[in-house]
């Protein structure tokens, strides 16, 4: 028996490791569709998908719809307006790249949904491909293997199987921080743009880079720095600091409006009872402070000390924590970078957990040494995992119940 499982172990270590990293994903994926037909089974009427809910219906549900209106009709050429005469939520809010390319992909296969669903599927898989690259020197085979599949089974990772750009621009951006991390900057050139105009988050990229650049200049006694790759960090920076703004200002050119990007931000803000007063960085998290501490029973106050406690905690742990320091300068100061570009933007409500998979190279830090604690790790991923498909999808009946 002990002979046989060393065979085992064997075989899979001489796997192509694209191979093993194929079989790690497809088991998460049968698992998360396992979760989904449940959730469906326990979907019911007063759930959003109704009592005849089915697993398509999970990958055309929430912002899949958004993406699949900016395919069909494009976006609108004027700002449409509630009964107050302000700005409503509209598909300026949703990039293009995804929605096209799920028109696209989806013509051969009859629906856009269909064609949703492969380009999530597929780029998940590339983006644990690009996952392993990432830690795969600062960790080894093993553990890169076990964050990988931390990664493809986590709470989020229904986000691979439905109409939503996470998967997309999260493949993206990892290859992009492996690039950085090889210092072969020259493929960023493509990858900035498209991310740009994927999801929101490039600027958190070009904050990167410029991070990045700074390093690499007080480091250049112990890793030299040459002239061109000056001269690609400056020049990549300015690219994604300027594609970084350029959705805002063609929302602008075709609205007439140039805060037309912002008002639209603004309007899902108003439905939690925020964004009137329009967009001042890092407010949305000190009213989402005081806003779901009061909604708790607690009092306001205590809310932002608890933001406080949390932004040093995490500043501790990106600046001293051995597991985070072990995956490298690059990947800290990204995930410090990202960190704070959502404190300045964004207004914490129910999507949060989605918007923190831009953080996934932090699975690195997460690789116990040992493997039963291993096992315990993956089971509480899909335990979390089912948690939230279980609130989002087969319940999907209450505010905060919105991925």
């Amino acid at each position: 028996m002990a002979h046989r499982g060393l065979t085992g172990a064997r075989r899979w270590a001489r796997t192509p490791i694209a191979a093993r990293i194929a079989a790690i994903y497809i088991v998460a994926r049968l698992a998360t569709t396992g979760l989904l037909a449940l959730a469906a089974a326990l979907s019911g009427p007063s759930s959003r998908y109704g009592a005849d809910a089915g697993i398509a219906d999970f990958v055309l549900g929430w912002d899949a719809q958004w993406y699949w209106l900016v395919a069909v009709d494009g976006y609108p050429s004027e700002l449409p307006l509630t009964e107050a005469g302000e700005v409503a939520e509209n598909a300026w809010a949703f990039m293009p790249i995804y929605a096209y390319a799920a028109r696209i992909v989806g013509l051969p296969l009859g629906s856009w949904g269909a064609g949703a669903f492969v380009i999530s599927l597929v780029a998940g898989y590339f983006a644990c491909i690009a996952l392993y690259r990432l830690l795969h020197d600062r960790l080894g085979s093993a553990p890169a293997l076990w964050a990988v599949a931390f990664f493809a089974s986590g709470p989020l990772a229904a986000l691979f199987q439905v109409g939503y750009a996470e998967a997309l621009f999260v493949m993206m951006l990892l290859f992009a921080l492996d690039a950085v991390q090889r210092r072969r900057y020259g493929i960023l050139y493509l990858l900035i743009p498209l991310m740009a105009f994927t999801r929101p988050g490039i600027l958190a990229f070009a904050l990167f880079l410029g991070l990045h650049g700074i390093a690499r200049w007080m480091r250049r006694a112990r890793e030299p720095l040459a002239g061109r790759e000056i001269a690609h960090i400056i020049v990549l920076g300015a690219l994604a600091t300027v594609t970084g703004f350029a959705w805002q200002a063609i929302a602008g050119a075709v609205t007439g409006d140039a805060g037309s990007y912002l008002a639209t931000e603004l309007a899902w803000r108003r439905a939690w009872g925020m964004g009137d007063a329009g967009f001042v960085p890092f407010q949305g998290w000190i009213e989402a402070a005081s806003f779901w501490f009061a909604h708790w029973g607690m009092p306001g106050w205590w809310g932002l000390i608890a933001l406080a406690v949390l932004v040093a905690g995490l500043a501790v742990a990106l600046l001293f924590a051995p597991s985070v320091r072990r995956l490298g300068v690059d990947v800290r100061l990204w995930s410090a970078s990202y960190l704070l570009y959502l404190l300045a933007v964004f207004f914490p409500q129910s999507s949060t957990f989605r918007l923190l998979v831009p953080l996934s190279p932090l699975w690195g830090a997460v690789v116990p040494r040992g493997r039963g604690y291993r096992f315990l790790v993956l089971v509480l991923c899909f335990t979390g995992q089912w948690v939230w498909i279980y609130h989002v999808y087969a319940l999907g009946n209450a505010f905060w119940q919105i991925p």
